[in-house]
């Protein structure tokens, strides 16, 4: 196994192969992962996401197929969400301090939303709304964690762990054993899982103050009140790949229980705990992982 700190926060990778070769595929792993931070940082000045947030709503701008990607699938969750997944809660993360403030603008009326992004032919994007600014903080850690264990299979890898800061994705069998915080001693664990060709993704919390000092909700916001999410502690999504995985967290956080039909579009699964302390679980998790321990809850 081989660390390094990416995406804002420690990226692990296993692999079962002799040294050479596992070293070899880990490299183009994280050289992967590197691409996509490049690409999607809010903070990078230099990334395809920052060129969009400071030109595109003046002309039209073209960026790289990853980001173009992440961002047809983030228009399609925000469809299939009714808007609850919505990339374009930047200025809200910044007014919270999350994000790093940049120029104030002048906003119309309407706030914006995703629904104010065209994607166009050949990978461009123009934004309909001045005040509009995207953060794919919600998406992209879990297609990075994708595009490493496609360099790890193209490298000839047939058994392997990506684990981004929560965010996991694992190719082989036999599955890879993962623990599960309880949000309210996360010291503890609320569940083991095997988890075996298969995505899982966690959202909560627990480590808010990390973010922003005296703070105990996280940067998960609803885009339509701008509110924090407070109604769930810690959601756990199982998915058929990590950055659908990562997105549905943020859903479930914002809307518990009624992300339910939501989670069943997209064939996953679901653990999550409410501000009482109850776990709750998805039917498809009930069928295969279970709840092993709750201490501390």
């Amino acid at each position: 196994m081989r660390a390094r700190p990416l995406l804002g926060t420690l990226v692990e990778i296993e692999v079962d192969a002799p040294d050479r070769e596992a070293h070899r595929a880990i490299d183009l792993a994280f050289e992967a992962i590197s691409s996509v931070q490049s690409r999607m940082s809010f903070h990078d000045p230099a990334s395809a996401l920052s060129r969009l947030n400071q030109y595109a709503a003046r002309k039209v701008v073209c960026v790289d197929a990853w980001t173009y990607s992440v961002l047809q699938q983030a228009s399609t969750l925000f469809e299939v969400s009714k808007g609850l997944f919505d990339v374009s809660i930047a200025p809200k993360l910044q007014a919270l301090g999350f994000l790093p403030a940049t120029a104030a603008l002048k906003l119309r009326a309407k706030p914006p939303s995703f629904a104010d992004v065209e994607l166009l032919p050949d990978f461009c994007v123009r934004y309909h709304h001045p005040g509009l600014r995207l953060d794919l903080g919600g998406i992209a850690k879990g297609f990075a964690v994708d595009q490493a264990i496609e360099a790890l299979r193209a490298a000839g890898i047939t058994r392997g762990l990506v684990n981004a800061g929560g965010d996991l994705r694992t190719v082989g069998s036999p599955g890879f054993p993962v623990s599960i915080r309880n949000p309210n001693a996360p010291g503890s664990t609320l569940a083991n899982v095997t988890l075996c060709n298969n995505s899982l993704a966690t959202s909560a919390h627990y480590f808010a103050d990390r973010l922003v000092s005296g703070s105990n909700l996280g940067p998960i916001i609803h885009p339509q009140t701008g509110q924090q999410a407070s109604g769930v502690c810690s959601a756990t999504v199982r998915a058929g790949n990590a950055t659908i995985a990562d997105a549905l967290t943020k859903i479930v956080m914002l809307a518990g229980k009624a992300a339910l039909p939501i989670l069943d579009h997209y064939r996953a699964d679901a653990l999550f705990v409410d501000r009482c302390g109850e776990p709750i679980c998805s039917s498809g998790w009930h069928a295969t992982f279970s709840i092993s321990n709750q201490s501390g809850s």
